[in-house]
């Protein structure tokens, strides 16, 4: 993807070089294809592109120290790629940072926790322990509270409408990267990414990037028919 400039940032290449997408996929022979893939339950991984567009969005946020929410983080491929954004070099000694995984499949949760420890990832009991990755079984459209504010939020599944909770939970400042259903006369093939930035000051400015088909964000239950 760096060959064929999908990704820009050397950080960025360099965590999702760590992070082995065998670990997180159903069909080990295409993980490395960039291509969406079925984890069941009506659940997708992105295509590595698409994670390498959210991670290189959200970079300027995305420091050691840093705490983010991913909602619906499926596999946990994402909540790898965060994790190592980060965590701190071992020679620097700044704080590590927290990455909190929220999804509404248990199966999928426990199914995330065993694929991050296979790819060394520490998986933590408490939301607000410093360092590695908790992953939570939950409704991620209303955030989650025990773990916020947040620096950075990434939602990986098209909602409907904004979520004010997620707005809500962002830090000031803070951004997010979200996929929201197309409104009103302009459509930009159904769904679009939209950057929310949350200042200092907790002024909230909204930026539509980019058209994209994702899966919807919704309850569990109706999950389960897609």
């Amino acid at each position: 993807m760096r060959r064929n400039n999908l990704i820009h940032s050397d950080r960025v290449a360099e965590a999702m070089k760590k992070v082995d997408r065998a670990n997180y996929v159903l069909n080990r022979r295409d993980a490395y294809d960039d291509s969406p893939q079925s984890i069941r339950y009506g659940a997708t991984i992105s295509a590595p592109h698409m994670h390498a567009h959210a991670a290189e969005n959200l970079l300027p946020l995305l420091k050691p120290g840093a705490r983010v929410l991913d909602v619906g983080s499926g596999s946990g491929y994402t909540c790898a790629v965060f994790h190592h954004l980060v965590t701190p070099d071992p020679n620097n000694m700044a704080t590590a940072g927290k990455v909190i995984g929220i999804d509404h499949i248990q199966e999928l949760v426990d199914w995330s926790i065993g694929n991050l420890k296979k790819d060394g990832i520490t998986v933590t009991p408490e939301p607000k322990v410093d360092d590695g990755v908790h992953m939570v079984c939950g409704d991620g459209r209303q955030g989650y509270l025990p773990g916020a504010p947040y620096d950075v939020i990434h939602v990986g599944a098209a909602a409907p409408t904004m979520p004010q909770p997620l707005v809500d939970q962002l830090a000031k400042p803070g951004r997010m990267f979200i996929p929201v259903e197309d409104e009103g006369p302009i459509s930009w093939g159904g769904q679009s990414i939209w950057q929310v930035d949350k200042d200092e000051n907790g002024v909230v400015t909204k930026k539509r990037l980019f058209g994209v088909m994702y899966v919807p964000l919704t309850d569990a239950k109706s999950q389960w028919k897609y």
